[in-house]
């Protein structure tokens, strides 16, 4: 695998710029991505959180190019990727067959249920050596020889016994393992992790999420990280970005973020955390928060800001039209962007 670690001041791995993606149907147009701009660096990790029905999961599922065909998907908008080469594409715009050679290899993706993503009727080993033969041309026996140090890789007990089960024989925190390391077979430089611990109990989970830590240090990779868990999110972070209806309300490294959220959504995300999971520093609730109301429809948002219906800082403007997305930075080095008529910054250009 490759140990190589990128250095901090190159290209961002992989860049998103005014990502949309929208859903026709008989009721009208599901915009369930609107707008969306981001980047993640060489070797970082950049978290995507939000309220289920957020876009997290069709952010991803888009960037992979994976949505179903009779969904009738309208994409637009760009997705910079540079490859291992040092070649630039654009992910929604690259052809099928040039699309496939990167997914799998230098583009992965954990999903969110590994006993719904592992095919049944296929050995653990033949699933991960499938992978391998197409992208690295090795044979049968080359290819189940590597899935077995993948597996020996991602901690697996008794793994030379494991390659030849099937994925109901083993436990769901063992299904998870096999998931990372198929993802990790042909050594991606993009990581697509979409809430990889979200059925596990938290034990399993914090194994989980130290093997994917350990793995970056290793291969240098880059992690888009989806999930709707900020205690997650306070200790394995390096920047996050929170959706909301579609959009982006918010953006930050993630320690000013936890530090000084400055959208009424993420304060209230973060106020809605048990007093263990809050970041280190910051007091513990005297009684659990929870955000009222529910996320408004993707066929019938609201005319202003989608948050509105559930803020309790909404004032009348609010209700008129949507805020733009501001640059907030107060620290060099450290860009900020949150979507409020509250916060003072400049105004950034967005699509229309």
């Amino acid at each position: 695998m490759n140990l190589s670690t990128p250095s901090s001041a190159a290209a961002p791995r992989l860049s998103v710029r005014h990502l949309s993606t929208a859903f026709p149907t008989e009721e009208g147009l599901v915009r369930s991505v609107a707008d969306v701009s981001f980047a993640i660096q060489p070797g970082k990790t950049t978290a995507l959180v939000g309220e289920s029905g957020s876009g997290k999961s069709v952010t991803s599922l888009t960037l992979m190019r994976l949505l179903p065909r009779t969904a009738n998907a309208q994409v637009t908008g760009e997705a910079t990727f540079i490859t291992r080469e040092g070649q630039s594409v654009d992910l929604l715009r690259i052809d099928e067959p040039a699309m496939r050679r990167l997914r799998g290899n230098q583009l992965s993706m954990i999903f969110q249920e590994p006993m719904t993503s592992l095919n049944p009727v296929f050995t653990i080993g033949d699933q991960i050596a499938e992978s391998v033969r197409l992208h690295k041309g090795l044979d049968r026996r080359a290819a189940l020889a590597h899935a077995l140090r993948m597996l020996d890789l991602v901690e697996i007990p008794a793994a030379a016994q494991r390659l030849h089960e099937y994925p109901h024989q083993l436990s769901g925190g063992m299904r998870q393992r096999v998931m990372i390391a198929l993802a990790m077979a042909c050594d991606p430089t993009l990581l697509i992790a979409d809430e990889p611990t979200t059925a596990l109990d938290v034990t399993i989970q914090a194994q989980i999420l130290m093997l994917m830590r350990r793995l970056q240090a290793e291969t240098g990779m880059s992690i888009l990280f989806i999930t709707h868990n900020l205690g997650v999110v306070a200790h394995h972070a390096d920047d996050v970005v929170v959706l909301y209806a579609g959009r982006v309300v918010e953006q930050a490294p993630v320690r000013p973020l936890f530090a000084q959220p400055r959208h009424p959504y993420t304060q209230g995300l973060l106020a809605c955390l048990p007093g263990k999971a809050r970041a280190p520093g910051q007091p513990r609730p005297k009684r659990l928060f929870a955000i009222r109301g529910q996320v408004s429809s993707p066929l019938a948002p609201p005319p202003g800001c989608a948050f509105e219906p559930r803020c309790d800082l909404a004032l009348p403007a609010c209700r008129e039209a949507m805020p733009p997305l501001i640059d907030v930075t107060d620290t060099p080095g450290a860009p900020r962007q949150a979507r409020c008529i509250r916060v003072e910054g400049t105004a950034l250009q967005e699509a229309a």
